[in-house]
């Protein structure tokens, strides 16, 4: 279970970032990509 919390966990912060800092969340999106 913590596995899968910890997964959504960071979509909710992805998803913040991508709307607050569009820039950094491609920077962050690239090196995950």
């Amino acid at each position: 279970g913590m596995k899968k919390a910890d997964i959504a966990l960071d979509r909710k912060i992805l998803a913040d970032m991508a709307v607050s800092d569009p820039q950094g969340f491609s920077e962050i999106a690239r090196m995950a990509g």
